[in-house]
């Protein structure tokens, strides 16, 4: 039997709406890659990588795609000796809303697609090269 509406509507909300403060073993990762199984392999903001785990209550619920913020709690599988390095308890849903909170980290900020390139040289892409009277 497929889980209740309430609780799949219930569960969207909570990716939604950012916590005000995250706890301290919480830090926001961005997803790499899904491994299978409910595993994924995130990069953390310094850096490093790791492999986690998704929370059970967010399993056939939340699809989580490739370059997506999720929470991970870093001390939630401590108690297990294997390779994984935390456990995603929260998915970001509405980024926007989840980049205004303080705790957000600089280096996953985003980047000008298209950087002012005004004190530099005019282009020479798609022009033809110079004749040899042009440069006399």
């Amino acid at each position: 039997m497929p889980r209740p509406k309430r609780d799949l509507h219930a569960t969207l909300e909570q990716t939604r709406v950012p916590p005000s403060t995250l706890a301290p073993s919480e830090t926001i990762a961005r997803i790499l890659k899904a491994a299978g199984n409910n595993l994924y392999s995130v990069e953390f903001p310094s850096g490093k990588t790791a492999l986690v785990e998704l929370l059970e209550k967010f399993r056939s619920t939340i699809f989580i795609k490739r370059n997506s913020y999720v929470v991970v709690d870093t001390t939630a599988l401590a108690e297990r000796e294997n390779k994984l390095g935390g456990e995603i308890v929260n998915v970001v849903g509405d980024e926007k809303e989840w980049r205004k909170m303080g705790y957000w980290p600089q280096e996953f900020q985003k980047k000008d697609m298209f950087p002012d390139d005004s004190e530099e040289e005019e282009s020479t892409v798609g022009k033809m090269p110079p004749t040899d009277s042009d440069e006399d």
